[in-house]
């Protein structure tokens, strides 16, 4: 990587780490582009054609979520330094893994389609209280991308719901793998309400209200693993550092292939 690009993510970095409120939105824009990459690694793979296209329509959708935050995060980036050009492409390709503040269960392998479809229920789960709290926001933009987003995380909920219904009330085999996809997932459920210090000092504008959420995460969980033949489980979900930018290696992996064109060819385009 050149000298030029090193500065460049140094300067955007520096701005970030001094505005909550940066920091906040390229959490949010980081969920949804690593969420959407792993379920654009189905695309081609699903188990019929008919979930093929709608697992990969999800994954649109949620990139086109980062692509919202982004945008209002580099609008904001640069009007703090007007000499800096930057794009959502920007904070997509050029930022490290350690700068990337996405929960840490978004960034875990796909493994089967039951872990797929419950890791997108946990997450679409928790994703339809965050943004209804959102909607609230004091930030006007904000408050606007969570109300779009609201929409197609809608459908991101009744989808995996279903699934995971189908899944642990089918034959023995898929719920099998989908309780050994719990087992594996569940530790990391927990991050999401764990509130860090650029959610601290946003909470009011963002009104984001986590241990509220957590609540009612509980009960949606209680209602879909009853109708699934799931129980809840009671151990305690503690692994965490993704929203402060401690990844697992999964995440290096993510960024290498995607980030590659970009940073092997700065500034191309098509």
């Amino acid at each position: 990587m050149s000298q030029t690009m090193i500065q460049y993510e140094g300067k955007i970095a520096q701005i970030v780490q001094e505005d909550p409120m940066l920091q906040f939105l390229l959490y949010a824009g980081d969920n949804a582009l690593i969420t959407g990459h792993r379920c654009s690694e189905w695309c081609g793979h699903g188990p019929i054609l008919e979930q093929d296209i709608a697992i990969s329509n999800i994954a649109l959708d949620y990139i086109g979520a980062a692509r919202n935050f982004y945008q209002l995060a580099a609008t904001r980036i640069q009007a703090k330094d007007p000499s800096l050009e930057v794009t959502e492409d920007t904070l997509a390709y050029l930022r490290d893994a350690w700068d990337f503040k996405n929960l840490l269960i978004a960034e875990l392998p796909n493994g089967d389609w039951a872990q797929t479809t419950i890791r997108v229920y946990f997450i679409s789960s928790f994703q339809w209280l965050f943004y209804q709290q959102l909607t609230q926001s004091s930030d006007a933009d904000v408050a606007a991308i969570a109300e779009k987003t609201l929409k197609e995380v809608k459908y991101h909920l009744r989808w995996s719901r279903e699934w995971v219904i189908r899944l642990g009330d089918g034959t023995e085999e898929s719920a099998k793998r989908l309780r050994q996809a719990l087992t594996f997932l569940w530790p990391f459920t927990g991050e999401a309400f764990k509130e860090a210090s650029y959610e601290t000092a946003t909470s009011s504008a963002t009104t984001i209200q986590l241990a509220k959420l957590h609540e009612l995460w509980k009960q949606e969980l209680q209602e879909v693993f009853a109708e699934a033949g799931l129980e809840v489980p009671t151990q305690q979900a503690f692994q965490s550092g993704g929203k402060t930018g401690k990844h697992t290696e999964y995440l290096g992996y993510i960024l290498a292939e995607m980030q590659f064109l970009q940073r092997a060819y700065p500034g191309a385009s098509w």
